[in-house]
């Protein structure tokens, strides 16, 4: 990205201005900035300087004096800083303001002169015209979301894209791509990003202990030989580093993404040069999100007989096109609380013909992945998109599970006011334990600043909530499903949506008020920032046990119904994490076993714990 400074006027000569500190030290694009970003920074097309005034006549006698920046070259609000100089006082000379709007200089005399005019400088990004004028070339294929009444199209459209990258606007579906063996199958955004993502999965490496340990205790067994798993999570370093350890084990996988923010373009093109057919891009439509879902599962010559799913999207998709599959499928290991709740519905109807792991209620996935991650990702997604301050911030989270506790205690520890919302009266108890105060929504809607849900329920957030909410307040979902806020209400004519940067946008209400709403109400953690390596690394490792468990499974030990992880697995997880603390368990003498009626090497839970 170059950066260029154009003279708006070339009169008489002034010091030059140094920005070299200001040009990056090599030309190639910045990963830190996204084109949407250079955008938003850059004035719009025709939006320039004020227009110059006449020159006034020239002067009789030149008077020697300080120059002084005209009004009409200081920045104007919102735009970029310029650079400027700083006014000199000169003891034998007063400056007063000339009529047309100049800068004059009165001598001791009482001669008025104009003052020399400087050289109007104005920065600009060279690509920032090509990148904002940008559009969409696929009207079809342009996601539902940005499928708004005409009165905002103007507004919404021309906003930043929903994708980050900034090569171009074409659909990686109309890309002819391959890798450097002559694959094609696959489909991501830039084949070219993959040394990059390579990187941020050698990264994530050394963060998922567990997993790593699973390769090498693999090197003498495969425990998943002839398993063809077909994978729709979250396409991230951390779901490279899992993939590529199930192959390791000896499965074949083919992966799309179960979000359609959520992916990382360059290890999703990391993952592609490696053989590995990946179906995913960051900024996905509706119809890209089913198709690459489609392309994993209806391939010639290669069918799954083993499911691990983030939502259950998948297992619906192969459920509704293709049932006959699930003749071969040995399982299905799901890790969201949405999902498995898609699990039990149709086991209770009758239609689950395959047996599920849930994983999502396992200890190691609901203690670890939904507290501590949540926890520590809350934060980094509500600075990235708004760069608000927490402190005395009055917040309200919707929930009081594993996720809400997560997000209650890290909004509490930067000094916010935080009020709860919950069902459950167990649940709501452990909120008011901890300090929090119990509301419903409507008692605090009109006062909160910020509204987090994180219940994995619908309409928890409806238009009436959205339309008594205060100008400027944040609305954001930290649940997997997003059907928490009622978004699909806010698609009206008579409201205005604005691109502020990525995912990130502000919905006006016609008197003026705006709400900032984030992601359109997905996932805010992995749809806007990162979350903890280690933390996904139990949940990863969990998964890949899981899929062991099952694929493995004598005929007759699992039946069509839904499971949840045995405590021995679980505790066999947390176990190949302690040693990345130096941590030291205490072992049980046979005496103290007995006493307690427990084995020594466990479980030391029973299977009802949680």
């Amino acid at each position: 990205m170059s950066v260029q400074v154009v003279s708006a006027a070339a009169a008489t000569k002034v010091p030059e201005v140094e920005l070299k500190d200001l040009s990056p030290p090599d030309p190639e694009p910045q990963l830190g900035m996204s084109a949407a970003a250079v955008a938003a920074m850059a004035p719009p097309a025709g939006a320039g300087d004020p227009e110059t005034p006449a020159p006034a006549p020239a002067p009789r006698a030149p008077v020697p004096g300080p120059a002084v920046l005209s009004p009409a070259a200081a920045p104007p609000a919102g735009k970029v800083p310029q650079a400027s100089a700083m006014k000199r006082s000169d003891p034998h000379h007063q400056h007063q303001r000339h009529r047309d709007g100049g800068e004059a200089l009165v001598s001791p005399d009482g001669t008025v002169t104009e003052a020399p005019r400087t050289v109007k400088k104005q920065i600009q990004f060279a690509d920032q015209k090509q990148e904002f004028n940008k559009r969409p070339t696929k009207i079809g294929r342009r996601s539902l979301s940005r499928s708004i009444s005409q009165s905002s199209t103007d507004s919404y459209s021309s906003a930043a894209s929903y994708t980050d990258s900034s090569d171009d606007e074409t659909s990686p579906r109309d890309k002819q791509q391959k890798n450097s063996k002559g694959s094609s199958d696959f489909c991501v955004k830039n084949i070219k990003q993959a040394e990059f993502g390579r990187r941020e999965i050698e990264i994530a490496e050394q963060e998922m202990p567990a997993l790593m340990a699973l390769r090498k205790r693999a090197q003498g067994e495969k425990p998943l030989a002839g398993a063809k798993i077909v994978g729709c999570t979250h396409i991230t370093a951390q779901t490279a580093v899992l993939m590529e350890t199930l192959s390791a084990l000896g499965a074949q996988c083919r992966w799309a993404a179960c979000n359609i923010y959520s992916t990382l373009n360059e290890v999703a093109a990391a993952l592609a040069e490696s053989g590995f057919p990946v179906f995913a891009w960051k900024g996905e439509s509706e119809d890209d999100f089913w198709w690459c879902i489609d392309r994993c599962v209806n391939v010639e010559g290669w069918q799954p007989n083993m499911i691990l799913d983030d939502g259950g999207d998948l297992t619906h998709w192969i459920y509704k096109k293709y049932p006959n599959m699930f003749k071969k499928i040995k399982g299905i290991v799901e890790e969201s609380v949405t999902g498995v709740h898609r699990l039990y519905q149709l086991s209770k109807a009758g239609k689950l013909c395959v047996p599920a792991m849930n994983v999502n209620d396992s200890v190691t996935k609901q203690k670890f992945d939904n507290l501590y991650c949540c926890r520590e990702s809350i934060l980094d997604g509500l600075k990235r998109t708004t760069d608000m301050m927490f402190g005395g911030k009055q917040v309200v989270v919707c929930g009081y599970g594993e996720v809400g506790k997560g997000c209650c205690a890290a909004l509490k520890a930067m000094g916010s006011i935080v009020y709860v919302t919950e069902i459950d009266p167990i649940c709501a108890l452990q909120a008011c334990m901890d300090g929090f105060r119990l509301v419903k929504l409507n008692e605090v809607i009109r006062q909160v600043d910020i509204v987090i849900t994180c219940t994995g329920n619908k309409n928890v957030v409806t238009r009436e909530h959205l339309d008594r909410m205060k100008n400027s307040c944040i609305v954001c979902n930290m649940g997997h499903s997003n059907t928490e806020i009622d978004v699909a209400s806010l698609r009206t004519p008579e409201l205005t949506w604005e691109r502020v940067r990525s995912q990130v946008d502000h919905v006006i209400w016609p008197d003026g008020k705006r709400i900032v709403l984030l992601a359109e109400g997905r996932l805010l953690n992995l749809s806007c920032s990162t979350v903890p390596t280690f933390v996904l690394s139990i949940t990863a490792t969990t998964q890949a046990l899981a899929l062991i468990e099952l694929y493995n499974a004598p005929e007759g030990r699992y039946k069509q119904d839904v499971y949840l992880l045995p405590k021995k697995m679980d505790e066999y997880v947390a176990s190949l994490h302690l040693p990345t603390f130096d941590a030291h368990l205490t072992e049980l003498t046979d005496e103290q076993a007995k006493y307690l009626g427990l084995n020594k090497n466990g479980p030391f839970k029973p299977n009802y714990y949680r």
